[in-house]
């Protein structure tokens, strides 16, 4: 492991995307979302035979992500205080303790506050190492360097919950943590390899805020975010339970052909966001989220579930980095890690959210209505964004 001084202006102005460093951040980052990926589908089955109901499912699912929440500012703080590989490196090394910890869990009490544990280490992980990709992408291709290094979560997202459930079928769950924690334990190594940005004179280049906990500039997009992700807390978590009761048994080929789409859509949506913007990308990528929630409302056969998961691979594909980038696009370069964090802050609040509501309403009412109320998360979204637009524009002219 290694860091460098990098002056306080675009750290890579090269124009070439595909470094050293980037590529292993890219295959670490591969790893651990490996590893989590692979617990996705797996936690609310486990939790299950623990002995849990809907509602348990939906608290365990969405206190993880409360806890990266919570996280997440103060780790955007420090990886500009402390540095970009102690703020990784830490979350990596709670990330695969607090993974493995599962292999031992006999009561669900001890599950939920280990899953507080493994939040804290991905809210520290995933905030920095979207970060460290950000210095390590040329300004005039951020939206496509980013889809790039979106395309590792992406490969193993097409491969994590597929491989999960099939392992949940063969092997017991204690040991399908410790692989999880030791895909993770992969990701670490890797790290240690990586040449870093140094943040120097933090203390004097900015005027440190007592309450500063996002920035302001990632506050519309990270808005937008939230009620995309609202949606994926409710697939996450519940619908291979949903699938089961509907008799439809295509879930593993879900996730793949999900995944496929997603990753597909990235080589060319980050393209289009750097040469058009966000408009050209957000509302199209929306209406197909939309139409995949509406398709799995009604969840019928595998046609249709296949259908769904193409649809929204496709407008999740499209929307997550133009967001992303969108949301560093304003930020200054000594704020671009309080801008992930507020990014990725709003992005697990949507999950969390989705996973606990959820719980409810399916406990209540049914599966089915889970992904009504998603549609209805989309079109509040869509309808944020027009508002964001209509009140440029008024500026503008103003």
């Amino acid at each position: 492991m290694m860091e460098k001084s990098i002056p306080d202006v675009e750290p890579n102005d090269s124009g070439k995307i595909w470094s050293k460093d980037f590529i292993l951040i890219c295959t670490a980052n591969f790893f651990i979302f490996l590893g989590f990926q692979m617990t996705l589908p797996t936690i609310p089955l486990f939790i299950e035979e623990l002995g849990g109901n809907d509602r348990l499912i939906g608290l365990v699912v969405g206190i993880f992500t409360f806890a990266a929440l919570i996280l997440r500012p103060i780790a955007g703080h420090a990886l500009e205080s402390k540095g970009r590989a102690l703020v990784y490196l830490t979350g990596l090394a709670i990330f695969v303790l607090s993974v493995g910890s599962y292999a031992f869990t006999l009561s669900i009490a001890f599950l939920f506050i280990m899953r507080i544990i493994q939040g804290a280490g991905w809210g520290f992980s995933t905030t920095a190492s979207g970060t460290i990709a950000t210095d390590l992408i040329p300004v005039q291709k951020r939206g496509e360097g980013l889809g790039y290094f979106g395309l590792s979560g992406n490969l193993a997202m097409a491969i994590g919950p597929s491989l999960g459930l099939i392992l949940a079928e063969e092997i017991s769950f204690n040991i399908l943590f410790l692989i999880c924690a030791f895909f993770g334990f992969i990701a670490f190594l890797l790290s240690l390899m990586v040449t870093y940005k140094k943040v120097e004179n933090y203390e004097k280049r900015i005027a440190v805020k007592k309450l500063d906990f996002y920035e302001k500039s990632a506050l519309k997009p990270s808005w937008l975010m939230m009620f995309i992700t609202v949606t994926f807390g409710g697939i996450a978590t519940f619908l291979p339970l949903y699938s089961i009761e509907n008799g439809v048994t295509g879930i593993q080929l879900y996730f793949l052909l999900y995944a496929l789409a997603l990753m597909l859509t990235r080589t060319f949506a980050g393209k289009l966001y750097d040469k058009k913007g966000h408009r050209a990308v957000f509302i199209p990528g929306a209406l197909l989220v939309l139409t995949a929630m509406l398709l799995l409302s009604w969840l019928p056969n595998n046609a249709v579930l296949f259908t769904a998961a193409l649809l929204y691979g496709t407008g999740f594909g499209a929307i997550q980095p133009a967001l992303q980038a969108w949301s560093v696009a304003q930020a200054p370069v000594n704020r671009r890690g309080m801008a992930n964090a507020t990014f990725f802050s709003f992005f697990d609040l949507g999950i969390g959210l989705g996973a606990i509501f959820f719980g409810l309403i399916a406990h209540s009412f049914g599966y089915s209505f889970i992904y009504l109320a998603s549609a209805l998360s989309i079109v509040f979204s869509i309808l944020s964004y027009l508002y964001f637009l209509t009140k440029e524009a008024k500026a503008a002219v103003n």
